[in-house]
């Protein structure tokens, strides 16, 4: 082909690529603005939410998305409740809870196979506190009353025959203000997960004596795969707004595999620098031990739900006498649409 045709077909590649980049910022400009509400979204377990905008995956979508960060999941839930935002991504456990409490709310795509938190004890007690049998009188950090964490803790308590009203649970959120409490000694133990575990753990700070960071570890400690990061909302929303939530739940499914195909190393230099909180190399060697706690597809795991459930139903007071129907409570028809 001679050169002039060559710069020819160029110029209108050009063209055609900048059309339509504009009429992707038009209608992201021109739809309804949708605000995803995040229960820390620092956090290593929450990775694909910031991905997917840093990657522009939104963006290619037509969606123009507010994410916002909230320190407890609980309160996340309230938010969503209320109507201030559309979408929570937190914890799966979340939809039975409410279930349980009369709100029909659904996960639309599943983005962790495994809770991503581990169980550290301050250093100061590490000779008193080796596993979650010895609980008992201790002050338990969690991310907030009535959130995941506390849940989670409040079932390894149970399980290891310690009732709920021999510890104590003290709301601490996570990153900095975790690390300060269990430093200060205001918690004696505590639930959290990266990029806080591998500070605690280098610093020498804190022993770990539960990890739930990986499918094989979340198996062996709960008994089965425990779905926990995902994006869920009220389930009328989704109903009423099919096109925007496909759009979504295909941005994510771009995310997760990005990250099933790309390096922890790759993976962190798309992320803003505040999320190593000073030690780049340390939040890479976590993401890279941490990388299977991710769903490859984003579909819920099959035991996943039941699982989920069995710990829900040992703790949780909402719970008590009630029916849940695990089929409400997430659904796979967005996934498999972008799959295709």
């Amino acid at each position: 082909m001679p050169a002039t045709a060559v710069r020819r077909c160029r110029v209108a590649w050009a063209a055609v690529a900048v059309l339509a980049i504009a009429r992707v910022d038009a209608a992201a400009a021109n739809g309804e603005p949708i605000v995803l509400l995040v229960g820390g979204i620092e956090k290593q377990i929450y990775l694909p939410v910031r991905l997917a905008e840093q990657l522009g995956y939104f963006r290619e979508q037509g969606l123009e998305v507010e994410l916002q960060s909230e320190p407890s999941g609980v309160n996340a839930e309230d938010q969503l409740l209320a109507g201030a935002v559309q979408g929570v991504v937190g914890f799966y456990d979340h939809t039975i809870d409410l279930q349980a409490k009369g709100k029909a709310v659904e996960s639309v795509v599943q983005l962790a196979q495994a809770p991503g938190e581990a169980v550290l004890v301050s250093t100061r007690l590490a000779g008193q506190i080796r596993s979650p049998a010895d609980f008992k009188g201790r002050r338990l950090g969690v991310a907030g009353l009535g959130s995941s964490t506390e849940f989670l803790t409040l079932y390894l308590a149970a399980t290891n025959g310690v009732k709920a009203t021999e510890i104590v649970a003290v709301p601490v959120g996570g990153g900095t203000t975790f690390i300060a409490a269990l430093k200060q000694g205001r918690i004696d133990a505590g639930m959290t997960t990266d990029p806080t575990i591998s500070r605690l753990l280098k610093d020498a700070e804190a022993t770990m004596i539960v990890d739930l960071r990986s499918p094989e570890q979340t198996q062996r400690v709960l008994g089965g795969l425990y779905p926990a990061a995902c994006l869920y909302m009220e389930s009328a929303w989704v109903k009423s707004h099919r096109e925007q939530v496909q759009r979504l739940v295909t941005a994510f499914l771009k995310t997760l595999v990005y990250i099933q195909t790309h390096s922890a190393d790759e993976i962190a230099a798309r992320m803003p620098a505040d999320y190593f909180a000073g030690d780049r190399e340390l939040y890479v060697r976590a993401l890279a031990g941490n990388k299977a706690m991710f769903t490859p597809d984003g579909r819920m795991p099959e035991s996943g739900p039941a699982t989920v459930l069995k710990v829900l139903s040992s703790v949780d007071r909402a719970l008590r006498g009630k029916q849940i129907d695990l089929s409400r409570t997430y659904t796979t028809e967005f996934i498999t649409s972008a799959a295709r």
